[in-house]
């Protein structure tokens, strides 16, 4: 199954609503992601730009896209990116496509 990075900033309002009364959102996020047929690997608190970060494995990109989707109708994040992830060996059979087709590429000459 393909593997996603999902990244996420919470509203204020459900960041109060986690003060107010701490809870594990690990636990829905994984509830959620596997009735979708998926796998949550990781979800972390984090500092910076997002408030959270999850490994997700999906079984295509359809319903990773239903994941988001949900997250993002409940209104708790303010916003958020999916991204697909490759894995080692997925990358080399880009690279060695990549190879193959490279000659018929034209690149922007000005």
């Amino acid at each position: 199954m393909p593997f996603y990075l999902f990244q996420g900033r919470y509203t204020s309002d459900a960041i109060k609503a986690m003060i107010t009364k701490p809870q594990d959102r690990e636990v829905a996020a994984r509830s959620m992601i596997e009735a979708m047929g998926g796998k949550l690997h990781h979800m972390f608190f984090c500092f910076g730009h997002d408030d959270v970060v999850a490994l997700i494995e999906a079984p295509d990109d359809e319903t990773a896209a239903g994941c988001t989707m949900i997250v993002g109708a409940s209104g708790a994040m303010s916003g958020g990116a999916t991204t697909k992830l490759l894995t080692s060996a997925q990358a080399q059979a880009a690279m060695k496509k990549a190879g193959a087709g490279v000659a018929k590429y034209t690149p922007a000459t000005g």
